[in-house]
């Protein structure tokens, strides 16, 4: 008889996170657990379908999704759900709140509100006197160059710098998207972060975005930065974060000065590389959804290297 205990997972928008399911699996098979993934999708030819079963469900904004999430919540026993896309976040938020059952690592929906939303994001920066690049409102008087980015996106998609007032496009709506200062001799980092279910801040991992296409990190470098550390610490402590959180920095490198860009309340896609520096993500997830105490995890290995390559998943006419 197989006494072997059984989690099921539940992805929101994990399509392409084949290797973060694969850790998992793999953390369960260390420790005599088997680890289930799902992944809730709009089409069933995804990567994802390799490691684990894709449900066909519904638009993050169509007014259903947490009926229908509850609904496969049910069906399928799952125990923990995390979000991989920034729609699906503020969805888990508000599923947290009526699935006490199930353990979904997310901020509260008012925070990750703030955060998808750059202008909002912006003012919340300021407000807590955390540095970023300066960002202007309305039609001002820009100092060229200029960055502009969409007011709610990810993925650097619709982002393109400006030189002068003749490059905006005359139909451009300045409202939707927030226009900052161009940084252009820079260092990104990305910080992966996770806060625990009392606000302790768990693991703080940064690591410099060394190459990257598409808005996906392609290549990247897990550093002890203690000025980014620190940062990263003081941000945590200011809003009301949970489990996983990826912070965003740039470093202006004439000015030698670090700003926040952006915080995603969620794993972020390059997360792998922090997962092998020994941040110990997979665990606190797992952990924490048994019930189990996590503790600080500082002991990660700067100088690991991630980098990434293609590789295809075929789907035949025939299997279905």
């Amino acid at each position: 008889m197989n006494n072997k205990k059984e989690i099921n997972i539940l992805f929101l928008g994990g399509g392409k996170r084949v290797s973060i399911a694969q850790y998992f699996k793999q953390y369960g098979e260390a420790y005599g657990i088997k680890i289930n993934i799902f992944s809730y999708e709009l089409i069933r030819e995804v990567p994802i379908a390799i490691e684990g079963e894709v449900i066909i469900g519904m638009r993050w904004n169509e007014k259903g999704v947490i009926e229908d999430l509850k609904r496969v919540i049910c069906q399928k026993r799952i125990a923990i759900v995390l979000p991989f896309v920034d729609p699906s976040v503020e969805v888990a938020s508000h599923l947290k709140t009526e699935c006490n059952s199930v353990f979904i690592p997310v901020s509260e929906a008012g925070i990750c509100n703030v955060m998808f939303d750059k202008i909002l994001a912006a003012h919340w920066f300021a407000e807590h006197q955390i540095g970023q690049p300066i960002f202007y409102e309305g039609k001002n008087n820009y100092a060229y160059p200029v960055i502009l980015k969409p007011r709610w996106g990810s993925a650097s998609r619709g982002i393109r710098v400006i030189s002068r007032e003749e490059e905006f496009p005359i139909s451009l709506n300045r409202d939707k998207y927030i226009i900052q200062e161009y940084i252009a001799d820079r260092t990104e980092f990305t910080v992966d972060c996770y806060v625990g279910k009392n606000q302790e801040i768990i693991s703080i991992v940064p690591r410099i975005r060394e190459e990257v296409a598409g808005g996906e990190v392609t290549r990247s470098r897990v550093v002890r930065e203690l000025a980014v550390i620190e940062i990263a610490e003081k941000i945590l402590k200011a809003g009301e974060f949970r489990g996983p959180v990826t912070l965003q920095f740039i470093k202006d490198n004439k000015k030698e000065k670090l700003y926040i860009m952006e915080i995603n309340p969620r794993l972020g896609g390059g997360v792998i590389a922090s997962i092998l520096a020994g941040s110990g993500m997979i665990s606190f997830i797992v952990k924490e959804a048994l019930g189990e105490e996590i503790t600080r995890v500082d002991d990660w290995k700067a100088g690991t290297l991630m980098t990434r390559y293609l590789k295809e998943v075929v789907f035949y006419a025939d299997h279905y």
